[in-house]
């Protein structure tokens, strides 16, 4: 068996007028994060950490913004492919952990529901899902509450 590591890591602004959406769940806030898709840090990081662990690119070469085809994308959605991606290239999730990064809103009331969106897309075990959440204690550009961060490391695995 051969095991391969990856990391992904992805930031958004916030701004107004937009959903805050994270791993998938729509979280009330007065901001939303601003991208040409759902803007969702969580996934994205997710799909770029098994994307580099396969060596299969990263998610600007797989959706561009700016095809106006992933304008406004279900990032779940996205993570759905990737995960299809991976087993057509003979690899398993082994696990992924994930860490987001936000001064606010806080996110343990929906964390559970973040991992279950991406265990069901990527057709993977609850226990295979870690996502924890962090502040910077009004540090940096997170701590000033201007954007959100995501950082995930995962192993995959192939005969």
């Amino acid at each position: 068996m051969k095991m391969r590591i990856g990391h992904g890591y992805d930031v958004h602004r916030l701004t107004e007028n937009r959903k805050l959406i994270l791993g998938g769940v729509d979280i009330p806030y007065e901001k939303g994060l601003l991208g040409h898709s759902d803007a969702d840090v969580l996934v994205h990081a997710v799909m770029d950490a098994l994307l580099g662990a396969a060596a299969l690119g990263d998610i600007g070469q797989h959706f561009p913004d700016n095809d106006p085809a992933y304008s406004g994308a279900d990032s779940i959605e996205l993570l759905r492919h990737v995960g299809a991606l991976l087993r057509q290239n003979g690899y398993r999730i082994a696990n992924l952990d994930a860490t987001v990064i936000a001064q606010q809103p806080k996110l343990r009331p929906y964390i559970d529901t973040m991992r279950r969106n991406i265990t069901q897309a990527l057709q993977i075990d609850f226990g295979d899902v870690s996502i924890k959440a962090t502040t910077e204690e009004h540090l940096g550009f997170t701590g000033r509450k201007e954007g959100i961060a995501a950082h995930c490391v995962t192993l995959i695995e192939t005969d």
